[in-house]
């Protein structure tokens, strides 16, 4: 067998190499730890047919007068050094790879770039004996100058793999460099591709991508700031405008308990006042949808305590009762005169913190109509109460049995203080009988939250399997 691979070296070289391609496009790639296993075992097999021919990588070929076997022994040994880089190049990608998909293959192609060059100066030097100085310092002269010239090109190479490596946001994260703002779709190695809110794709340079400010939107994955701004007239008290919009915040079960949101000051001068109030959500794609139901709160709340911005000083002043039937959507089909007259039957009813304004299986006498503060629904699963959803200013509740003789299925419960209108149902009902449209709306709006109800009550849990070591190791 010795005899053998030392007569014919070239030959069982030549097919190992083409074992290992053949091996390397044969294997599939969901296989990665089988295809690494072939290529380093035909790279050992490899170098023992060398050791065993009686060849070193590190020195020239000693047949120095058989010179056609000296070349064969030349091209192997080169072979070897590409080989072996080859191999250490394929070993280092399954490492950074697991890192980082998109990172480690950019930082892979610029590593098996560098490790080919050390082989083939290698090669040079201890396979061919050429004067590897010379060469070394001519290749220094020769990028000195390329280097020069494509100064900003390495700066975003080099500045690539410094991203890439410690990966301040990857394919897929919502971040915003220098004020532009996107979800990253690529990172090579020149630039970070971004499309942005308009749809529009931005390249950013790595450079620029390095030195500037960073905000990732998407960490941690878990919790997702979001903030709105109101002005109001400098002369509205602050702890009114904190009120309501602590009331708005509260108003929403998106927000996150722990951080705790909150209302600050942020400007002001002699004629307004900018307020803040921030929170965070668990799920980043709702992020709008969360601000605009922000906004409209703050709206809400923030009339509810009195705050006017555009006061017409020409128009007689109208009740807070008037105001809220104007907003109100069921009862905007009725005319001025109908609810300036059902305003003045309204009564307000004042309920505390925590309290429980309508329970499941009760009837009301009267609709009520949220003056201010905010009210938690809660329905029934089983033997818990489960929140449905939150109520603010202009929302009612108690409207089972205007078309119907149902009881509410439904535990309306005061989340902060809060002011309530009632409206006496039978006087509601007599506009009822000459409204086909208000009833009409409040049959759908029965609908609608009977549906919500029993849509939420069908939402089942994940269940999370608990795993043991044997499940941790597979």
């Amino acid at each position: 067998m010795l005899a053998f691979i030392q007569s014919y070296p070239l030959l069982l070289g030549t097919c190992l190499i083409l074992l290992d391609v053949l091996l390397w496009q044969l294997i599939p790639l969901q296989r990665q730890p089988w295809r690494i296993a072939a290529r380093l075992a035909i790279f050992l097999l490899f170098s023992a047919v060398l050791v065993a021919a009686g060849m070193s990588p590190l020195q020239p070929p000693p047949w120095v007068d058989d010179v056609a076997r000296n070349l064969l022994a030349t091209v192997l040994a080169i072979g070897w050094w590409l080989f072996a880089a080859r191999t250490v190049t394929v070993v280092f990608g399954v490492l950074l790879v697991a890192r980082g998909s998109h990172g480690g293959r950019l930082l892979q192609d610029v590593l098996g770039a560098l490790i080919f060059l050390v082989a083939v100066v290698a090669a040079a030097a201890y396979v061919l004996q050429l004067p590897v100085k010379g060469l070394l310092a001519t290749s220094g002269v020769m990028a000195i100058v390329i280097g020069l010239a494509l100064q900003s090109t390495l700066s975003d190479v080099f500045s690539g793999i410094v991203l890439n490596t410690t990966r301040p946001y990857q394919i897929g994260d919502s971040i915003s460099i220098d004020g532009t703002e996107g979800k990253v779709v690529d990172i090579d190695w020149r630039a970070t591709r971004m499309i942005t809110a308009s749809g529009s794709l931005a390249v950013v340079p790595n450079s620029v991508a390095a030195k500037a400010k960073l905000l990732n939107h998407s960490r941690p994955v878990d919790r997702h700031g979001l903030s709105i701004t109101v002005v109001v007239p400098a002369k509205v008290r602050p702890k009114r405008v904190f009120d309501a919009l602590e009331k708005a915040l509260q108003g929403t079960s998106a927000l996150l308990a722990t951080p705790a949101p909150k209302v600050s000051v942020k400007a002001s001068n002699l004629e307004s006042v900018e307020y803040e109030a921030s929170g965070f959500i668990a799920d980043m794609a709702r992020k709008g949808e969360v601000r605009n139901q922000l906004f409209d709160l703050a709206h809400r709340h923030l009339e509810a305590s009195g705050v006017i911005w555009n006061a017409d000083l020409a128009s007689a002043p109208r009740s807070r009762q008037r105001e809220l039937l104007d907003e109100v959507r069921l009862l905007r089909s009725l005319s001025g005169d109908e609810r300036d007259e059902l305003s003045q039957h309204m009564t307000a009813v004042e309920y505390l913190v925590d309290q429980v304004i309508l329970g499941i299986g009760e009837r009301s006498q009267h609709v009520l109509v949220i003056a201010s503060g905010v009210v938690s629904a809660s329905v029934r699963d089983g033997e818990r109460l489960v929140e449905a959803g939150r109520m603010g200013p202009g929302e009612l509740l108690a409207i089972e049995g205007l078309v119907d003789e149902e009881e509410s299925a439904v535990e309306f419960r005061t989340l902060s203080g809060c002011v309530l209108y009632r409206i006496d149902k039978e006087q509601l009902r007599s506009c009822l009988d000459q409204r086909g449209d208000v009833q009409m709306a409040l049959t759908k709006l029965q609908r609608f939250r009977r549906q919500s109800r029993d849509s939420l009550l069908m939402q089942k849990p994940v269940l999370v399997k608990k795993g043991g070591f044997l499940s941790w190791l597979l």
